[in-house]
């Protein structure tokens, strides 16, 4: 199932994508994920929508380093530990929406990611009954400001700035996260492409 969040005529909802259509949901998906989605009967054309962001979490949550290749690009290897920091939700933006480049940085870089959704409401769950609070997967770009990763020597601000996390089009509830292809593309050109298969954890 793909579930999207758009706007239509100035109003927010929650939708089933199904091929060229949306069909509106009465509510949000969260809560208990796996649960039996209704619709409210209204249809709407995907080309007459908005897309937004298809979910504003109380945090967005970032693994850096977790690709070895990737670890090698920032000119050292992968932690033992996983390396973790948070974007602020002013950061979050719809996959069709523009980011904004910040004055105070000339090196913004791409990092097109698999984000993880999830479902309800946790805390410190077990690495066994992680699919038990997982809605689905969409598309991330971590976009970073890498002058500033360098000078600042912590990761906030690079990471941080308005606009700095497009999301979407959709979560997937129903996607295998094991071996997804990652890619980006820049103006039609693929500057970015890996697998979830390569993760180190």
């Amino acid at each position: 199932m793909r579930i999207a969040r758009y706007s239509h005529e100035g109003r927010v909802s929650y939708g089933v994508v199904e091929g060229t259509e949306v069909l509106e949901l009465p509510g949000h998906p969260f809560g208990t994920p796996g649960q039996a989605l209704t619709t409210t009967g209204v249809v709407h054309d995907l080309d007459a929508v908005r897309l937004l962001a298809p979910v504003i979490p109380t945090k967005v949550i970032g693994i850096g380093k977790n690709y070895a290749d990737h670890a090698a690009e920032m000119g050292g290897t992968a932690p033992e530990q996983p390396l973790m920091f948070l974007k602020p939700t002013t950061t979050l933006i719809g996959s069709d929406d523009p980011i904004v480049l910040p004055r105070e940085s000339t090196d913004v870089h791409f990092e097109a990611e698999l984000a993880v959704v999830i479902g309800r409401m946790c805390r410190r769950v077990p690495a066994a009954e992680a699919a038990s609070v997982i809605l689905g997967y969409t598309c991330a770009n971590d976009v970073t400001a890498r002058d500033l990763q360098r000078s600042d020597g912590q990761w906030t601000r690079a990471k941080g700035f308005d606009t700095f996390c497009p999301l979407g089009p959709w979560i997937d509830t129903d996607l295998d996260p094991s071996d997804v292809v990652v890619e980006c593309e820049v103006n039609g050109v693929t500057t970015q492409r890996g697998s979830t298969a390569h993760l180190l954890a």
